[in-house]
This record gives C-alpha cells, structure tokens and sequence, in this order.
C-alpha cells in the first residue's frame, strides 16, 4: 500500500475518536456544562445527524474541487469544528461544534476511500479501504481509552486538544504524501448521480446498513448488559471494550487481505457468525465466559466487513466521492436504526438483553438480503482470481 493511503488512515483515526469519545467523558462534560448525562447523549446525535444529512450535501459541493484539494479543506473544517469544541464555554456552542465535525468527516471519509481506491488497482481495491478504515478499528480500541485518560488526568478540553494535534499532524502528511489529483473535469455531478439509478448500489447500501445495524444494536448496550446480566464489574468494562476492538482490528486485518477475491463469503460468512454470536449472546448473557466469548466474535465479524461492504458498493456503481459518502451515511443511519430499536425494547420491558436479539434479527435480513446476489457474485470473483493468477 503507497504510504499516503496511511496517512488517509490516520485522518479517519483522528476524526473517529472525535466521533467516540464524548460517550467516554460524559460525567465531566455534563458537569462542567451543568446539563443531564442525556443532554450529553445528543451530542453523540448531533454528529451522527451532521454526517448522514450534511456530509453528502457538503461532497456535491465539493465535486468540482480536486479530490487532494477537497481532503485537505475537509480537514481544515473540522479542525475548526474540533477546535471550537475544545474551546467551548456552554452547550449550545458544542453541539455546533459537533454538528461541524460530524458534517466535515462524513465527506472526508467518502474523499479519503476515493483517493485511496484511486491509487491502487481495482484488485487491491479492498486492502486499500480496510487500510483507510482500519482508522476506525484503531479508534475504538484505542483512541476512545486515550481520550478517557486524557479526561480523568488533564481534562475532557484535552482529549479535544489531542485530537486536534492528530487532525493538524495529519493534514500535514497529507499535503506532503498525497499525489496530486486528477483533472476537475475528470469528475462529473452528472456521473456521480447517475450512479443512483442502479437498484444493485441500494441493495448494496441496504445490506451494509443491516451489518451495522446488527452490531451497534448490541454494542450501544454492551456495558449494562455485562455488568447487569454477566455480572461483570464496572472497572471491567474498559478491559472488555479494549478486548473488543481489538478483535475488531484483528478482522479488519483480515477481511482488507481478503476482500478483493472473496468479497461475497466473507458478507456471508461474517452475517452467519455474527447471527449466531448474536443468538449465543442472548440465550446465555448472565454466564460471563459465553458472554466475553460473544463479544470477541461480534468484535471479529461486526464492524471488520467493512472492506467487504465498500467493494461491493464500488463494484455495484464506481469509487467515486458522492458514493462512497452516501454509504458512510447509510452506515451511521444503520448504527441510529440498530441502537434506537435496542433501546425500544428495553424501554418495553423485553430486558437489558432484548438489544442482542435485535441485532440477531437484523443480521438474518442482511443474510438474507445477500440471497440474489449469491450466485454473480460467486462467477465475478472466480473471473478476479483467475486474472489475479494470470498476472502473476
């Protein structure tokens, strides 16, 4: 991989813990703004809303404009989001400052997986997005920690002074590193646009956001349910949210060799395990070796299909900007679905368990979402080995 797709990676780590870690400091954010834990919880929605609905409406704006160029503005905006967070003196100004950041990464995701795709070839296309991605699986596991000590040792206004260091550092990089981009001309609105016509794309974004949605159906609720039905104490938690994203980079690792030549198995493979994970979970959540077993399975099969959901929503339309923004929207739609379904159940009284069960029937759908496509999808990728074989 050119060494700019990491440095790519390294932008979307910075935004992503940005994106994580209020969940992190909740107390001294409601504290010092003298607001209610909930209150904090919409700042978390705040971002998610800035990236479903203004990220795509900020990518059109920026069609014209040279991927490169357009990266590192996106960049710059939410550095100002971040550094307007960090300097915030009441709520009002820091869901604006969340509203900010989440518009700015939505489009820098869609960018950065279409510079990536654009400097390898279409075989390595997956390795290159699970690198870009792989930012995310890093964050969890340990960019939302580090903000957490950063808050219990510094203060909360310096986790947003660090990730604003990362966001500076690698814009850097990025101006270094990143190739020029190719002409405006090359990038079409017409074309962007035309690409939603294809029903197969939907059905692409459809099944991505069922994944999601089946893995933060559970994960939003991972930690009453392993102190309240496994039992595990509280100081626990950080251990198992580590173990857990660590799982999640070890599949994203994983899925990025493999997605190239085996994107259809490993949608389908991943769906069955993260189902049965999912089912196991719920029949067996108060005993707590299952429960931590569980976990890492979710962890491993989850999240980590991502290389695997961006090739097939390029090989279904094209690789450029507008779509792959859209499908970051799709997929935070799908984290909105799977954790506000979650949380319906419990507040119906199914039990602190009912978001797993949820989250089993939204990975069946995708499953079975993926039905149709079995069979072409199975003759494209024996056609990308077997030409991967005859270049070797």
């Amino acid at each position: 991989m050119p060494l700019a797709i990491y440095v790519l990676g390294l932008m979307i780590f910075s935004m992503t813990t940005s994106e994580f870690m209020v969940a992190g400091m909740m107390p001294s954010l409601s504290q010092d703004f003298g607001v209610s834990i909930a209150a904090i919880g919409y700042l978390i929605s705040a971002y998610a809303a800035g990236m479903i609905i203004g990220g795509p409406l900020l990518t059109v704006g920026l069609l014209k404009v040279p991927r490169k160029k357009a990266f590192i503005a996106l960049a710059f905006v939410f550095f100002v989001g971040q550094t307007l967070g960090a300097l915030a003196p009441n709520y009002e100004l820091m869901v604006a400052a969340r509203v900010i950041t989440g518009i700015a990464s939505s489009a820098c995701f869609g960018v950065s997986i279409a510079i990536a795709l654009s400097l390898v070839g279409p075989e390595s296309s997956g390795r290159a997005a699970s690198t870009v991605l792989g930012g995310l699986m890093v964050a969890t596991a340990i960019g939302l920690p580090a903000a957490m000590l950063f808050d219990q040792f510094f203060g909360w206004r310096a986790s947003f002074w660090a990730v604003d260091a990362l966001v500076l550092f690698s814009g850097i990089l990025s101006q270094l590193l990143i190739p020029p981009s190719p002409s405006v001309e090359a990038t079409s609105i017409r074309n962007e646009f035309s690409a939603f016509r294809s029903r197969h794309l939907w059905a692409a974004y459809f099944t991505s956001m069922l994944i999601i949605g089946a893995t933060f159906a559970a994960f939003s609720y991972f930690s009453p349910i392993l102190t309240e039905v496994a039992g595990f104490g509280p100081q626990v938690i950080p251990l198992l949210l580590g173990i857990y994203g660590g799982a999640t980079i070890i599949g994203n690792i994983i899925t990025g060799r493999l997605a190239d030549r085996y994107m259809m198995p490993i949608l389908t493979t991943g769906l069955i395990m993260l189902a049965f994970a999912l089912i196991i979970f719920g029949v067996f959540a108060d005993y707590r070796v299952i429960a931590v077993i569980a976990v890492i399975v979710i962890g491993l099969a989850g999240v980590p299909m991502n290389p695997a959901m961006v090739t097939r929503v390029t090989r279904s339309s094209n690789a450029g900007p507008l779509v792959n923004t859209i499908h970051v929207s799709i997929i935070n739609f799908g984290i909105v679905v799977g954790s506000s379904i979650g949380g319906f159940a419990i507040d119906k009284g199914f039990g602190l368990a009912s978001p797993l069960w949820i989250g089993a029937i939204l990975a069946v759908l995708g499953l079975i979402s993926l039905l149709p496509y079995l069979p072409k999808a199975r003759r494209t990728e024996v056609q990308i080995r077997n030409n991967k074989q005859t270049c070797s």
